[in-house]
């Protein structure tokens, strides 16, 4: 796609976002609107019924007008596109794209909105092809032993450099691996980005310039769960790469949820049951389908398939147990000292509990079972101090060697 029409399609999508949002807070006030003159606990009158008749007619010339700007506003964008154009892409745009695919990415796919990102590898922030001759000019110096890094929810793999440190380029360098990123819309579910990361890893193993020693996985939040429903669906289906995977790092991945996500859902029953801000309980909802797994760490379709994913409900997930041929370390941080409280301890990293990110379970058939040796964890960090602690980067390395 050219830089032009790149441009236009995005501008385009925003467009369309834009327009879809108009609607859905013009959906909001007239919710609220209706509260507030027809209080559910009191019978409507006459008076009420006109205000209400009138009030709609309006909210409806709303959504229309909402409709017509965004239909034409492609037509204004086109006018700003050479001024738009001298924009460079930049880390912070794909920052943001992260982020806004990460909230509502399978808003953004369901509507096939230009915003949407595709899942790609990629190597110093370009897009490589899964064909040989494109690896090989990728990599001059390709070696058999491959090292994917996986990012996390509302993240992209240029934020493995945190701090001018990344893990990934200094392991890879130290250790003599190939370094290949991950950049996925993290708002879909977790099961889909697995499915899709599955039928990748085989066209790049079956494509790599050269024989393949090993695969390394790291992966830091979300991105493990989806390093785990790629390997289940991939051993499903007996697929070669998950013969070349040997190791996977777990940087605080949320193997039995987060404590955050399921607080989420909390807040949005407590809104569901008060009359004057009923109508607000449906911006808890704007939550992606990605951000929803981590409720409790869904990897695959039947954890969330035929299910109001808003709805509060218990753990019902299908239990999916770490393959033994594979070895599999975890690392978790906590926000505190050493010796800080049991309750400092619970909440973690701030987003993932330490139970949670070494896969210990309150049922001791649905725990991971990591070798005591594969486990660490790392106190004085939170959740994004995972990606550029260097005691963590000996550990990884420690681990790999």
């Amino acid at each position: 796609m050219s830089k032009k029409t790149k441009k236009d399609s995005e501008l385009q999508g925003i467009s369309h976002l834009l327009v879809d949002a108009t609607i859905g807070i013009t959906d909001l006030v007239e919710d609220m609107h209706k509260q507030i003159v027809h209080p559910s606990f009191l019978p409507a009158t006459l008076i009420q019924k006109l205000i209400t008749t009138i009030a709609g007619i309006t909210y409806q010339n709303i959504r229309w007008s909402a409709l017509f700007i965004g239909k034409s506003l492609h037509k204004i964008l086109e006018q700003l596109t050479p001024t738009i154009g001298q924009i460079k892409a930049s880390d912070k745009k794909e920052i943001i794209l992260s982020v806004l695919n990460g909230v509502i990415g399978d808003y953004l796919e369901e509507k096939e909105n230009p915003l949407k990102i595709e899942m790609q590898f990629r190597y110093r922030l370009k897009s490589i092809l899964l064909d040989r001759k494109s690896l090989k000019a990728t990599y001059p110096n390709v070696n058999g032993k491959i090292l994917l890094m996986l990012h996390g929810s509302c993240m992209n793999d240029i934020q493995w450099t945190r701090k001018e440190h990344n893990h990934g380029n200094i392991i890879a360098k130290e250790l003599n691996k190939t370094p290949i990123y991950l950049n996925y819309n993290s708002g879909r579910h977790i099961s889909t980005n697995g499915k899709n990361l599955n039928d990748g890893l085989e066209e790049l193993v079956k494509n790599w310039p050269v024989p393949i020693e090993e695969l390394v996985i790291i992966a830091h939040s979300m991105g493990g769960l989806v390093a785990r429903s790629a390997l289940y669906y991939g051993e499903q289906e007996q697929k070669n790469w998950t013969k070349d995977l040997k190791k996977v790092v777990f940087l605080g991945t949320p193997h039995h949820g987060s404590h955050v996500e399921r607080k989420g859902n909390y807040l949005d029953i407590i809104l569901e049951t008060i009359p004057y801000v009923k109508p607000f309980a449906r911006l808890g909802k704007i939550r992606s389908a990605g951000v929803t797994d981590l409720r409790y760490g869904n990897l695959v379709d039947e954890d969330w398939q035929g299910n109001d994913r808003f709805e509060r409900k218990t753990d019902q997930r299908k239990h999916i147990p770490l393959p033994k041929q594979i070895e599999f370390y975890s690392i978790a941080a906590v926000i505190g000292k050493k010796t800080t409280t049991i309750s400092t301890k619970i909440l973690g990293d701030t987003l993932v509990d330490v139970k949670s990110a070494l896969g210990q379970h309150k049922i001791p058939d649905k725990s991971l079972l990591f070798k005591k040796e594969n486990s660490w964890i790392v106190y004085e960090n939170n959740h994004l101090d995972l990606l550029s602690n260097p005691k963590i980067m000996e550990k990884i390395k420690e681990w790999l060697i």
